[in-house]
């Protein structure tokens, strides 16, 4: 995360915030270390920024320090509620924590549609505890543009090591999917991200091909794809 965002992340907590919060809290929200919260309140406040409070005890935001309110009407509120639970089910713990952070701040600007409820079933978290690569290093490779060196176990069982060029994550019920120009195969690949063991930048970009091979992999996949009518348990068969 970017220090700007984080910055604007620390306002929006504080904001929606009801008691003060620790920096310890603030902390392991961000996924960054007390130490640099303490560092951004420092720089906040040295913007004038009206945050209240000490290492210790916590922080508060002066009431009466707004943003421009977000204009939803009550329908559209519903809507956004039920499109951020749904995130639940794709197991992409970043995206979950990030819907969480927004349904934060539709609260603090809206009563809350919390009687509505999304059957959380759906595609096991990316749990790095448990072996899993987060998806969220899959979609930064895509935003960097980045060639990734990953280990796939195909549905057989078998291992191979490829280097890819990610282009787009496909979001399925039971799964996510990675697709990309695999270097191994000469073409086109779909990975189950709950198959990738391991992950890592080889170092190489391929920026400005993104757009083209995007384009390329949309005219002959997506249609399929998007529209369901493609098994993800036969895509990931793919050799």
């Amino acid at each position: 995360m970017r220090r700007s965002t984080r910055l604007f992340e620390i306002i929006q907590i504080l904001r929606a915030a009801g008691a003060p919060v620790t920096a310890e809290e603030l902390a392991a929200q961000l996924e960054v270390s007390v130490r640099t919260v303490y560092r951004d309140i420092a720089e906040l406040q040295a913007q004038r920024t009206p945050i209240e409070g000490e290492a210790g005890i916590g922080y508060l935001m002066r009431r009466g320090y707004d943003l421009p309110p977000l204009n939803f009407d009550a329908e559209e509120v519903e809507a956004l509620w039920v499109g951020l639970s749904l995130l639940a089910r794709t197991g992409d713990s970043h995206l979950q924590r990030a819907a969480n952070r927004i349904c934060q701040k539709i609260e603090a600007l809206h009563c809350p549609a919390d009687w509505l409820h999304v059957a959380p079933w759906g595609a096991p978290v990316d749990d790095p505890a448990k072996g899993c690569i987060p998806v969220a290093s899959f979609r930064e490779a895509i935003r960097a543009e980045q060639k990734i060196r990953i280990t796939y176990e195909n549905g057989d069982g078998d291992r191979t090591e490829r280097v890819v060029r990610p282009v787009a994550l496909i979001y399925h019920t039971e799964c996510t999917m990675l697709a990309g120009w695999c270097e191994l195969r000469d073409g086109f690949r779909h990975f189950r991200t709950d198959r990738i063991w391991a992950s890592e930048y080889v170092g190489q970009s391929f920026s400005g091909q993104a757009r083209s091979l995007r384009e390329l992999w949309q005219e002959r996949n997506s249609a399929q794809i998007l529209a369901g009518r493609c098994d993800p348990s036969t895509l990931a068969g793919i050799r």
